[in-house]
């Protein structure tokens, strides 16, 4: 499904209005819990990174920490557990009970191919909403580790946009965005592969978006714990 996918996309007809509703129905449902899920999660970061600085007298370092942790790894991820959640699985859901209606047979009855119309644009737009929001989780991010480092635990604000780009620079965040584009592409794929390939019913249905979500956690687990993940990175 994979490589037919892949061979649709460049193939003529582009399915634009599915694309444009798939991508705004997963922005809408996936933004605000992004947002949500960054602040604490950055905070978190932040404190317990500051609590050693602070130990070694090099707190004003904080900004560099916080650069690193939420760019290269909190932004793909955070953005992937919510597109995920919210996204794939409603894909999953609403594709797999379009099979068991038979409603993907009668498209190819009718000479339409179920990848090119149902497929494709939900896995492109998986694809960029997930590059967007990744960008968004690395705003949020920095913002509320500056609000928390300078109010609460009172780092010269200076300093800490001054370490912002002591380890973290363009081509970190172009690293970070190319692995979040990643992460939604695969997010798609699964959950559309799920949805296609159900069977069993209603029960069937939910037993692929259960499978779905269970994929992904453990493919970002994977990838986030692997010894080389810095340099596979």
């Amino acid at each position: 499904m994979s490589l037919d996918t892949v061979v649709a996309i460049v193939t003529k007809p582009f399915a634009w209005r599915e694309f444009l509703l798939q991508a705004w129905f997963v922005a809408r449902v996936s933004l605000l819990p992004t947002i949500l899920l960054a602040i604490p999660f950055t905070v978190l970061l932040v404190f317990t990174f500051n609590i050693l600085l602070v130990e070694l007298g090099a707190a004003d370092l904080s900004g560099t920490g916080a650069a690193y942790g939420v760019v290269s790894q909190l932004g793909p991820v955070v953005t992937v557990l919510v597109v995920a959640g919210a996204g794939a699985t409603a894909m999953c859901a609403d594709l797999g009970a379009r099979t068991i209606r038979e409603e993907l047979d009668a498209l190819k009855v009718m000479g339409i191919d179920p990848i090119q119309a149902l497929v494709v644009p939900r896995v492109l737009a998986a694809t960029v909403v997930a590059t967007l929001l990744s960008s968004i989780v690395i705003l949020v991010g920095l913002t509320g580790s500056f609000s928390f480092a300078v109010f609460i635990q009172h780092v010269t604000p200076g300093a800490f946009i001054a370490g912002l780009t002591l380890i973290t620079g363009g081509a970190d965040v172009i690293i970070s965005i190319i692995k979040a584009a990643l992460f939604g592409l695969s997010a798609g794929l699964i959950a559309c592969y799920k949805g296609i390939s159900v069977g069993g019913g209603p029960a069937g249905v939910g037993n692929a978006v259960n499978e779905t979500v269970g994929l992904l956690h453990d493919q970002v687990t994977d990838c986030v714990t692997r010894p080389d993940w810095p340099a596979w990175s």
